[in-house]
């Protein structure tokens, strides 16, 4: 699609979307006001840090119930993808540990102490390090993803968006519960369960738990060595929900989590040397090594109500995890290229916000963040550790001398704490009876400290030979002034139409890659992005029919981006000082009846660079990378048994995204072809609700698709690449109390 004609479907959408809203004819069955109660099958979210109809708050956000989530088997959030347009990952650090890019804005680096653009909360405690994100999507609410800059509302500044986790509460007065068991193709099998009790008139407490096994799809075609993608891991959370006055209101919750399946494994290419013999989901691994990951979470929040229109929130939290894999890098059963990773983590972290709600033309949100991260990283790059260089019959440290690369290990090791103070605040003032001002400014102060930086050179028994990179310190200190201006008009009947200006912000980053000389000690500098935004929110057909859609340009400014020589596999941090994108969303939700329902939504982004270079290589007109031009998504909801025998329901997806780069080199044949995903499930209810059974299947065509893709052939012979799952399928049983 040409960029003129991008534009054009753009504009003309909103314009008839605009003039159904003008039009009183056209839009007379178009709802009740937005401050009623949602209809059902609508959400209630709180993305702009309000309870809110989704339709009522003027950001581009999408909303998936728990409910949906768990009968669809989004069991991490990885597969989050498949629901929300314009959003994709990168899987370059394993499942459950995603590294989101939203409307093209990426991280496109895997260094374990990086944040992405992307901020993952959970219960509004953000989550920057990879050793923090484990298992979480269990006993859920909802998930909320937010698109564009975010600073105005949420504690931690992005310049991508935000994609909220909010688990369920504990319920005062109520006794409930639930247990589902579920078997799956590759010998899978998983229990979730959560129970809610009351403690006393004032409190209630609710445990919840997940556990899933299998013996992993990546079949190891290695005799005595195991599948890799394997997955192994349980989930544990407790919330302490207290409600001591009608004005003040206390959650405790605390969670765990523990992950040790056999890694992923990497799909070498090109085929004819590196997989002769293999089929598509086939690996030849020498590595037996488990991959470990271990979160510990505890977060107090409190509400108190000042007065009947002011509260004061607060969220005090502490996070500590831990991730440590050893990655065949090669994909091969030899030992050519192959890295073990090191990170722990602990973060403290201070939400402090004053909200008002005064039901008049004026109200506000004002909040004070400061978080204290602190990371340990080490990384072994191993490099053909099986190669006898001399050719003495023994591999040695004699090897690694001669060669100067050859059957040797650089290991490089730090200390990483990073610090952010901001001061944040979000204003709306309703002018008459359909104009809505929007306003917010954000200061930031982020500091951050590497120290003990130092790389030595191995043998292949961990002997000393020398040290690269001497013990060395980094750091530095920066100040961000952000903010947001918009204006929505809301017409009689609830629906709205908004246009805004923001601008996010990333604080520098240390580069985590550097192994054979101090010159690659480098910090990326902040990055930015500006964006203009228009949007529309509308409801027809007495609320049946549900149709959003917005329209965005951003002016993206010094990318941090990880370069990998090709030759020589260094790699440095660095900066793609200017590119802009634009594109747009829509979403489509049908209610045709109480047992037909339709839901679609389609995504259309352009990605351009107009000033960098990479590798020497002028990329100015390049696309970005995880930037595909289309990504749709689609499903049916059909009610086809409702009686005294329960109710059944099919629930057909499919998912589509077009063609997309993981670099910005934009190689062809590192181009991932566009492709579809399709799957669902089919779900039966008992009639009093006790009683459900779910079948279902994801990926049934047997898709083979690339997550990632980095360019070694030069300098290994290979282009390493991740790919997704293959199909999958399963039956679920579950009892409700």
């Amino acid at each position: 699609m040409t960029n003129r004609m991008f534009r054009t479907v753009v504009l003309s959408q909103l314009a008839f979307v605009v003039g159904m809203l003008a039009n009183p004819a056209l839009a007379q069955d178009s709802g009740k006001p937005q401050d009623e109660a949602p209809a059902p099958g609508e959400i209630v979210v709180t993305a702009a840090k309000r309870a809110e109809n989704l339709q009522a708050v003027p950001i581009s956000v999408s909303a998936i119930g728990g409910d949906e989530l768990s009968k669809s088997k989004v069991g991490s959030v990885d597969a989050l993808v498949n629901k929300v347009v314009n959003l994709q990952l990168t899987s370059i650090v394993g499942d459950n540990t995603p590294i989101f890019a939203l409307r093209g804005v990426s991280m496109s680096d895997y260094s374990l102490n990086q944040s992405s653009p992307v901020a993952t909360y959970y219960d509004e405690v953000y989550k920057g390090n990879f050793a923090f994100l484990g298992v979480a999507m269990y006993d859920l609410e909802r998930v909320e993803v937010l698109r564009g800059p975010q600073g105005t509302l949420y504690g931690k500044n992005t310049t991508g968006g935000a994609v909220n986790l909010i688990s369920r509460n504990a319920k005062i007065g109520e006794t409930s519960g639930y247990l589902s068991a579920g078997y799956g193709n590759y010998n899978r099998f998983d229990v979730n369960g959560a129970v809610n009790v009351p403690l006393g008139d004032k409190a209630a407490l609710r445990i919840a738990a997940t556990y899933s096994h299998d013996d992993g799809w990546f079949k190891n075609v290695v005799p005595g060595m195991p599948n890799l993608a394997q997955t192994s891991e349980y989930g544990l959370r407790a919330t302490l929900n207290f409600e001591p006055t009608d004005r003040l209101k206390i959650v405790l919750r605390g969670s765990t989590s523990f992950q040790n399946p056999q890694n992923y494994g990497i799909f070498a290419q090109p085929e004819n040397v590196n997989r002769v013999g293999l089929t598509e989901w086939q690996i030849a691994s020498n590595i037996p090594d488990k991959r470990r990951a271990r979160t510990w979470s505890a977060a107090l929040t409190a509400n108190y109500e000042l007065t009947d229109s002011l509260t004061l929130t607060s969220i005090t939290s502490y996070d500590k995890g831990s991730l440590h894999f050893f990655e065949d890098t090669d994909g091969q059963a030899i030992k050519l290229l192959e890295i073990p990773y090191d990170d722990e983590a602990n973060q403290f972290a201070q939400d402090l916000r004053l909200t008002s709600n005064t039901h008049g033309p004026f109200d506000f949100i004002l909040g004070l963040y400061y978080a204290r991260e602190k990371v340990f990283n080490s990384t072994n790059f191993q490099i053909a550790n099986g190669t006898d260089f001399n050719g003495d019959g023994v591999i040695n440290a004699q090897d690694c001398i001669d060669s100067g690369i050859y059957a040797c290990q650089f290991k490089n090791r730090f200390d990483q704490v990073k610090k952010s103070f901001a001061v944040y605040s979000d204003v709306k003032y309703k002018m008459g009876e359909h104009v809505v001002l929007h306003g917010g400014l954000r200061y930031t102060h982020d500091k951050g400290e590497q120290t003990g930086f130092r790389s030595d050179m191995l043998d292949v028994n961990g002997n000393f030979i020398a040290n690269l990179i001497p013990p060395s310190n980094l750091a530095y200190s920066t100040d961000n002034l952000s903010g947001k201006v918009g204006v929505d008009y809301q017409f009689d009947r609830g629906n709205m139409v908004y246009a805004s200006i923001s601008r996010g912000y990333r604080a520098p980053s240390f580069n985590a890659q550097a192994f054979f000389s101090p010159t690659e000690l480098t910090i990326a500098k902040a990055e930015k992005v500006t964006s203009y935004e228009v949007g529309a929110k509308t409801q027809f057909a007495d609320r049946r029919v549900t149709l959003n859609m917005a329209a965005f340009w951003y002016d993206y400014r010094n990318q941090q981006f990880i370069n990998v020589d090709p030759v020589q596999a260094t790699q440095t941090l660095l900066n793609i000082p200017k590119s802009r994108i634009y594109g747009a969303e829509a979403d489509l939700t049908v209610r045709a009846s109480d047992h037909i329902g339709f839901h679609a939504g389609l995504g259309l982004l352009s990605t351009k660079i107009i000033e960098g270079t990479v590798s020497g290589t002028d990329v100015a007109g390049h696309k970005l990378s995880n930037a595909p031009t289309m990504t749709a998504n689609l499903g049916l909801d059909l009610t086809v048994i409702d009686g005294g025998m329960g109710k059944l329901s099919l629930h057909p997806e499919m998912s589509y995204q077009s063609s997309q780069f993981f670099e910005v080199i934009n190689v062809p044949r590192l181009e991932q072809k566009g492709y579809a995903l399709v799957g669902g499930h089919i779900d039966w209810e008992s009639a009093n609700g006790r009683w459900n059974a779910s079948v279902w299947g994801k990926n049934l065509a047997n898709e083979h698709y690339f997550t990632s893709r980095v360019d070694l052939l030069a300098g290994f012979g290979f282009d390493y690449n991740h790919i997704g799952n293959p199909r999958t399928y399963g039956i679920t049983v579950g009892t409700k109390f």
